[in-house]
Order: C-alpha cells, then sequence, then structure tokens
C-alpha cells in the first residue's frame, strides 16, 4: 500500500493534459514560420516588373524582410530560454521521475497473484489496484510531454542551425534591395505632382529655422494648389500602419533624458530600417534640418502633415504623391552581422508627429500599434 500511495504521489506531481501543446512547441512553431515568412520575401524580388511596380515589390520586400527578422530572432530567443526551461524542469524532477520509474519496474516484474496480495488483507488489496490503475493515465500523459520535450529541444537545434542561413541570406537580399531600391526611386519619372512649392520661399524657411517646431508651422501656412480631392484621412484615424518597424520608445508628452517634452512620439529601429508613408500623401518637404539629420513632412490630406524626423536617407522631391505604403526613406547605421543578438538592438529612432492646422496633436491614436485601449 504503501509503494503505491508513493507511486501515486509521484503522478501527482507529474501530471501534464495530454494532448496540449507546451509553450517551447509554440516558440518553435513561430520561428519555423518567421524563417518561411522571411524565404517567402526574398523570393518576391524576382516577381517584380517594370519600374513603378519594382519600387513596389522592393519595398514589400525589404519590409517582410524587417518583420520576419524581428520575429525570428524574437522566436529563436523565446525557443532558447524554453529549451533551458525544459532542461531545468527535467534536471529539478529527476529524482522523482526515478523515483516513480523504479516503483513501475519493480510493481511489474513483481509476480500477478504476488501484486493482488495486501497485508491488510482484500479490501486494502482492492483500494491497492484502484489507485495504481488511477496512476496509469498520468504516467502515459507525462510520458507523452516528456517524449514531447526532448522532440521539442531537436527541433530546436536543427531549427537554430537552419536559422542562420535564412538571416545571412535575407541579409544580403535586403542590402541588394535597399541599393536597388534608392536607384528605382531615382529613376521614377512617372509620380504625379500635387503643386510646386516656391523654393525661395522653402529655402528661407530652411535657413532660418530654429525649431522642428518653428518649421513644420512655418510649412503649414506655404501656400499650395490642392489640386484633386485626397482620400478620408481623418477616417483612418486609429488604423494607420508605423511608418517604420519599430517600438515605442516615448509618447507625446513625455519627457527625455535631458528633460526635454516633445509632441510627438519616438520609434527606436534597427538600423537601415526602412521608412514608408502610411497613407496617400504629399511631399511638403525632404532634406536635413537642424539636428534631425533628413526630416520628411508629408501632407496626407488638406489641414494635416506627417513629419518624420531622424531619417538618414530621403526619396522623393517636393510636390511629389505618394500611394500609401510608398518609400519615403532610410535609417542610418548598418546591419551588424548575424550572430545570436547581434544586430538586433534598435539603435536608431524615428521621431513622428501629427499637426492639424499647424498645431501638432497626439500621433499615438492614428496608428494602430501605438493606441492604448
Amino acid at each position: 500500500m504503501m509503494r503505491a500511495a508513493r507511486v501515486l504521489a509521484a503522478a501527482s506531481l507529474l501530471a501534464f493534459p495530454a494532448g496540449a501543446q507546451t509553450p517551447a512547441q509554440t516558440a518553435t512553431q513561430s520561428a519555423e514560420q518567421a524563417a518561411a515568412d522571411l524565404r517567402a520575401a526574398i523570393e518576391t524580388l524576382d516577381k517584380a516588373d517594370g519600374a513603378r511596380n519594382r519600387i513596389a515589390a522592393l519595398t514589400q520586400t525589404i519590409r517582410a524582410y524587417e518583420l520576419g527578422l524581428g520575429a525570428l530572432r524574437e522566436g529563436l530567443r523565446s525557443s532558447a530560454l524554453k529549451e533551458g526551461e525544459i532542461r531545468a524542469r527535467f534536471d529539478a524532477r529527476r529524482d522523482t521521475i526515478g523515483q516513480l520509474l523504479a516503483a513501475m519496474a519493480a510493481m511489474e516484474a513483481a509476480p500477478g497473484p504476488l501484486v493482488l496480495l495486501h497485508p491488510d488483507g482484500p479490501e486494502a488489496a482492492a483500494r491497492s489496484g484502484m489507485i495504481l490503475a488511477s496512476v496509469q493515465p498520468a504516467l502515459e500523459a507525462e510520458a507523452a510531454r516528456l517524449r514531447g520535450d526532448l522532440q521539442e529541444i531537436a527541433r530546436m537545434r536543427a531549427l537554430q542551425d537552419s536559422a542562420l542561413a535564412a538571416l545571412q541570406e535575407g541579409l544580403a537580399a535586403a542590402q541588394a534591395s535597399r541599393t536597388a531600391l534608392s536607384q528605382a526611386v531615382q529613376d521614377r519619372t512617372d509620380l504625379p505632382q500635387r503643386f510646386l512649392e516656391d523654393p525661395e520661399e522653402l529655402r528661407a524657411l530652411v535657413e532660418n529655422a530654429e525649431t522642428l517646431e518653428g518649421f513644420a508651422r512655418g510649412v503649414a501656412r506655404l501656400q499650395s494648389d490642392v489640386g484633386p480631392p485626397m482620400e478620408d484621412f481623418e477616417g483612418a484615424k486609429g488604423t494607420l500602419p508605423l511608418p517604420v518597424v519599430g517600438t515605442l520608445l516615448r509618447r507625446a508628452g513625455e519627457a527625455d533624458a535631458a528633460g526635454i517634452v516633445r509632441p510627438g512620439v519616438l520609434i527606436a529601429t534597427r538600423p537601415a530600417a526602412l521608412v514608408t508613408t502610411p497613407w496617400l500623401a504629399t511631399i511638403r518637404y525632404r532634406g536635413p534640418l537642424l539636428d534631425y539629420k533628413n526630416v520628411m513632412i508629408l501632407e496626407p490630406a488638406s489641414g494635416y502633415l506627417l513629419v518624420l524626423a531622424g531619417l538618414a536617407t530621403v526619396y522623393g522631391e517636393t510636390g511629389d504623391v505618394l500611394d500609401a505604403g510608398a518609400p519615403v526613406g532610410l535609417m542610418g547605421g548598418e546591419e551588424a552581422a548575424l550572430s545570436e543578438g547581434a544586430g538586433a538592438e534598435r539603435t536608431e529612432t524615428l521621431y513622428i508627429e501629427v499637426r492639424q492646422d499647424a498645431e501638432p496633436i497626439d500621433p499615438a491614436p492614428w496608428f494602430e500599434q501605438l493606441r492604448e485601449e
């Protein structure tokens, strides 16, 4: 009876729902899917046809690569953590598992009639049999989980071996795509122009600018030919994608390390990240400004301005009308060599403002990724 009780106690510690998917399996599947998406993004380059279509295809490829790269690295990190958890859990319960296996081996080795004998009589023997019968499902579930954990570790190791090749291939393709995109944008001649600003007036604004705030207000005051009606920008509030793949570093109104408060949001990005326009827009200004590196000011609708600051490279000319998702530039820096954790840090920052009638408004409610529920 005591042996059966010990077996039941051990089995209760090891119980795991049969057929359930472990967090490790979920992490590995996510990483494998990210690797597949990354390879699929690389293959889209071969389908680009024509100058404008090629720009769209290159943009799509670079953005898919950046998303896939982030997901794959995150998946690899998560898989490595789960592998460590599996091994730690196994080590922590090694003694319990050993005791359980020894007890079961002893019961299997004992002759059938002896198992039925019990020093306390038939009733105790019956209770012992019921306890042993209840242990079996828990043992089977634990054995299945242990097999699954071992298989998952093997999958993780295989994924880690193949992921480096995918990342190296993706890095080379992304670098080539960025170069090709820059050339394709330079060669583009078929973009419509919504207006042509007076270069003298705009140049004077740049030369006399003391702050981004003052410059943005000056651009908003410049007269322009409104041209054809723009799409319903106000109706898109809350659904816009971020112009760049990254994470929120600072919200509007939050002070930075120097105590400076700005009306825009700051997004941390990886080096050389692609920046796109989240909405159909006209370029009102593009170029260097103060200490913001390059600034891109877009007009998605009459009375609205979208300010992007901190780019290393900007595309297009003042007056160009861009489709939603069109490339407007690249962040600075170089993507690091691909080893575990290398290049994963978001070392660049993109500053984003939204202005209505020249006044800054909180950008967060406009972008789906930044909305606070």
